[in-house]
């Protein structure tokens, strides 16, 4: 196997869920597949369980986060800064009969990023270096589409709909003013533009994309109920009212509402 070079960036949480009253202003539903476009894709072969934990979109144990190995790195054209993480695509191997699957596709997150290596040029090498679109798999979820010697397979993807079971996941964690929150399972387009947050004494407070799908904030929110108003990439938002309780503290999870999938 071609040696694959990964961005992982650990970050580990506890996951306690906790329930939330919650109103929804949410339009219709997300739009559908996307059409069908041409990529690559490789597998990695975890060597040790701890390796599952981590990754550039900051999900930490992807087993513990509902992901499980369904999941995939995005070449630099693809990965969008972080942007696209959380988004769901239908992958289908293509144009090899040697190696591929008849009639099978995956259904995979983009959980990580993979990172270019300009060591090499992009056809030659640095299969995730602009202007490849490459996905890597873990092995288990390769071999559902292809044979694992293929390596360097021909790929069709689209992006679809994410569907996730219970609601959205609000990790919270920092220190004094300095809060991050990292947004999980999240259903419908499944990547996220934009985070507000709301204390019982604020407004509406926009939060930044720290990395991935964490995002912060420089604000005094102790002892304050908070909810958030989270827009997804298809431009539909979602209002989670009361999603952490007045006393809510740093490294718990608080589950909220859920879009349409």
């Amino acid at each position: 196997m071609a040696s694959i070079r990964l961005l992982l960036l650990a970050f580990s949480n506890s996951i306690l869920l906790v329930s939330a009253h919650y109103s929804s202003s949410s339009p219709s539903s997300p739009a559908p597949a996307s059409e069908w476009r041409s990529a690559r894709a490789t597998y990695y072969a975890a060597a040790d369980p701890r390796d599952a934990v981590g990754g550039a979109c900051g999900y930490g144990d992807l087993e513990k986060a509902g992901y499980g190995k369904a999941t995939a790195g995005l070449s630099t054209v693809l990965f969008e800064k972080g942007q696209i993480c959380g988004a769901c695509f239908e992958v289908k191997c293509v144009d090899d009969l040697r190696w591929c699957i008849p009639g099978t596709s995956i259904i995979v997150t983009a959980t990580n990023f993979c990172a270019p290596n300009y060591g090499f040029p992009a056809d030659g090498g640095g299969k995730c270096n602009p202007p490849n679109a490459h996905f890597v798999l873990p092995i288990e979820i390769f071999e559902k589409i292809a044979i694992w010697k293929a390596s360097n397979m021909p790929i069709q993807y689209r992006r679809i709909k994410c569907r996730k079971e219970g609601g959205m996941r609000f990790t919270i964690d920092g220190a004094g003013i300095f809060l991050s929150v990292l947004i999980n399972n999240v259903a419908g387009a499944g990547d996220i533009l934009a985070v507000k947050i709301k204390g019982s004494t604020t407004g509406w407070l926009p939060m930044n994309r720290n990395w991935g799908q964490n995002w912060h904030i420089n604000a005094d929110l102790k002892s304050q109920p908070l909810s958030f108003e989270v827009t997804g990439s298809d431009g539909l938002t979602l209002t989670s009212y009361n999603v952490a309780p007045r006393d809510w503290d740093f490294g718990k999870t608080f589950e909220g509402k859920q879009f349409e999938s």
